[in-house]
């Protein structure tokens, strides 16, 4: 008669995969992606056209955003980006209380909608110059709906305020976060799930660095939204697995603990994807629907909520027997096996 000090004689059967065994691969691939991360960043801080690790939308430096609808039936007449900048830069502004016009040159541009709408976002405009850049835009892009051009006006105080905000409340809901996990669990899983917090907002960060430096997208107040949405969903994920790690620390105790994590992995393992599923859904129905507004919002989502799958289920549960001090002892048992003693 077999007994155990745990009050189980065998290990539950892995149904999936032992992610232990495959730890060295999830380890790798978070680096990489980690030190891309950090290389777009440092290049983007870097470049003297944007100087920021990200570069800064509208929202955070100030500037008027136009955006023009075409009045075309049943199509509009193909243009490109290259065409609309060559048209800003002929444009002549009037100029304002013996002030120069502002400069149009490199001025962000996005043709939307296979050539229906174009977005224009350029230095501040008052309201006689913008009148008199759509005034001549129409004649070599338009004509334009009428109702369809949209106007707004962000000045550089409210510009730098809303930056401040959005840098404090990703500060203070990070810091929440931290004290939460740290109350919650031990140092060790406190540390790993507040690392995967870290490796998931960096990965995301260091996406739009890059797409900052090869493509011009700039990042605004709803990039911060995402981000902070991005660290919840990170922690929730990764807590999901720790709990069930602790719930059967008594049951599995004299089995190595590479064996509880890989049973721990394995149990909540449809769960996690089903819930990533269920949530990157209605976030691909807005990416593919949306519309320009919320895209690129969207995109930060979408990547964050992927990434913070990937951390819950590869990068942290990995690393918790290494940190813990029990490290990898066992791992390469067979499925099921119960640990030399345990009879």
């Amino acid at each position: 008669m077999t007994s155990s000090s745990s009050g189980s004689s065998a290990l539950p059967p892995i149904q999936y995969f032992r992610i232990t065994r495959h730890r060295r691969i999830a380890w790798w691939g978070s680096l990489a992606a980690c030190l891309i991360s950090l290389v777009g960043i440092g290049l983007s801080w870097l470049n003297p056209a944007i100087g920021a690790p990200l570069k800064p939308g509208l929202d955070f430096t100030g500037g008027t955003r136009i955006q023009l609808e075409r009045a075309c039936y049943p199509s509009c007449s193909g243009i490109t980006v290259p065409q609309v900048a060559e048209q800003l830069e002929s444009l002549k502004l009037p100029s304002e209380e013996g002030a120069a016009a502002p400069a149009l040159r490199g001025a962000p541009v996005q043709v939307l909608d296979q050539g229906r709408s174009i977005e224009l976002r350029l230095p501040i405009l008052s309201a006689v110059q913008g009148t008199a850049l759509i005034g001549q835009l129409a004649t070599s892009l338009g004509p334009f709906k009428d109702g369809g051009t949209s106007v707004d006006t962000i000045g550089p105080t409210l510009g730098a305020q809303l930056l401040r905000s959005s840098l404090l409340s990703l500060l203070v809901s990070f810091a929440a976060i931290a004290l939460y996990i740290t109350f919650r669990y031990d140092k060790i899983f406190a540390f790993l799930a507040i690392l995967c917090l870290a490796h998931d907002v960096l990965i995301t960060t260091g996406l739009f660095a890059w797409l900052g430096l090869l493509l011009g997208i700039e990042v605004d107040s709803l990039f911060a939204v995402a981000l902070i949405t991005v660290a919840g969903y990170s922690v929730n994920d990764t807590v999901v697995v720790f709990d069930r790690i602790r719930e059967q620390k008594e049951s599995l105790g004299a089995f190595p603990f590479s064996d509880q994590v890989d049973v721990a992995v394995d149990a909540t393992l449809t769960r996690s994807l089903y819930t990533s599923l269920t949530t990157l859904l209605p976030l691909l129905g807005i990416l593919f629907f949306g519309g320009s507004s919320l895209f690129w919002f969207s995109v930060a989502l979408t990547v964050g909520i992927s990434v913070g799958s990937w951390s819950s289920i590869g990068v942290a549960p990995t690393l918790l027997p290494l940190l813990s001090g029990k490290g990898f002892v066992g791992s390469a048992q067979s499925d099921g096996a119960a640990p030399a003693g345990s009879a």
